[in-house]
């Protein structure tokens, strides 16, 4: 392929992109920095990943786009607004609400961002008569340096990526090729001495800047995370019960960012303040028909129960005692659980004897904990 036909064909995919709503569009090399496979691997050897056992499995492949598709030669890097059109730190003191994460208020972003893509490497496939793969946070590929080393943004000291134009609230999607495109160059750093997004973490979840204990983090705690919620974490967790955008709320390149276009993206009617009490009330099929084709389906309904659960037992002030009782004999003992510990928020001791006996004494309580971690493990 000739210096002229590649441009063409980058006009062309720019262009492209442009129209199906991609922010920003760059082009890195498939082959990493070895800095990649370091940071990597300190983090697997630091257990930063938690349960998210498949960071460590599929390491030999994660580190570069090379390891996962030995022919390729030029990564495509494609960034998706999904600006929320209000700050989801907002509804922290309503406790009575439920807080979801910005990106998940709505359809889920695989489904759309992956369909433009596709799009995308056809267009590339057919006029650069070159090998094509597409990703959208679905294989083991490092999504947020690669798209540093092609200019669309820095990782910032929360490790999400930042970007000049458009601030954190961004999707990433990838097209490899075994085709050599002319590459962009690599942003810098610009957090300078910022530490908004360290400093507001209600876990503390960041060992230092640009590294991240997912353990702690309750993004990780909330929706990837399927065991007991370590107690220490229950009462930061507030009332999110999908993810936690607080170290991206603050980012002050925010500023610049502006509330997505895609319709599919913007916060559903029933996502902006859902009250807790209602969600409590759903089984799995309330549970799966509400969430459809939203990214909480994946997280199931026992999981999301758990997290509604401990949200109720930081709902103070409100009533929602009945509600949390109901849960004492669900089927699954980690909801059971997370009830138990609701309740020990809103009643005393002799509150929860007089009520139910010795059903939720601090004997049974601590039974109760113990056959959660055993079926966690």
């Amino acid at each position: 392929m000739s210096v002229a036909a590649k441009h063409k064909i980058i006009t062309d995919l720019k262009e492209r992109a442009q129209k199906l709503g991609f922010v920003h569009f760059g082009i890195a090399s498939a082959k990493a920095p070895d800095v990649w496979r370091e940071r990597l691997a300190n983090a697997v050897k630091q257990n930063w990943h938690g349960d998210m056992e498949w960071m460590a499995e599929t390491f030999d492949r994660r580190f570069a786009p090379t390891s996962l598709w030995h022919e390729a030669k030029s990564a495509i890097v494609l960034a998706y607004n999904y600006t929320p059109d209000s700050n989801p730190m907002d509804m922290l003191d309503q406790t009575e609400k439920a807080i979801v994460s910005a990106y998940a208020r709505n359809r889920d972003y695989h489904d759309i961002i992956k369909g433009k893509l596709k799009e995308l490497a056809g267009v590339l496939a057919r006029q650069g008569d070159c090998g094509v793969k597409v990703f959208v946070d679905t294989a083991p590929l490092m999504e947020k340096p690669l798209a540093q080393l092609a200019g669309i943004g820095w990782q910032g000291k929360h490790t999400v990526l930042v970007s000049k134009q458009e601030g954190c609230w961004l999707f990433l999607g990838v097209i490899l090729t075994d085709a050599e495109l002319p590459l962009d160059k690599a942003e810098t750093d610009h957090c300078g001495s910022c530490t908004r997004c360290l400093d507001v973490c209600p876990t503390n979840a960041f060992p230092g800047p640009y590294k991240l204990d997912a353990r702690k983090c309750i993004a990780y705690l909330t929706n990837e995370f399927k065991g007991v919620i370590p107690v220490e974490f229950r009462k930061p967790i507030g009332n999110r019960i999908y993810g936690c955008d607080d170290c991206l709320a603050v980012c002050p390149w925010n500023k610049f960012a502006k509330t997505t276009a895609d319709t599919k993206l913007q916060m559903r009617a029933d996502l902006r303040a859902p009250n807790l009490v209602e969600l409590a009330k759903f089984d799995d099929a309330t549970f799966r028909a509400f969430f459809a084709g939203s990214a909480v389906k994946r997280l199931g309904r026992d999981a999301f129960m758990r997290n509604v659960l401990i949200a109720l037992g930081n709902a103070h002030g409100h009533d929602v005692v009945d509600k949390i009782e109901d849960h004492l004999s669900d089927p699954n003992p980690i909801v059971r659980g997370a009830a138990v510990w609701a309740l020990r928020q809103h009643l005393s001791e002799d509150e929860l004897a007089s009520r139910y006996g010795q059903a939720v004494n601090t004997e049974a309580d601590e039974s109760v904990i113990a056959e959660w971690q055993g079926n966690a493990k």
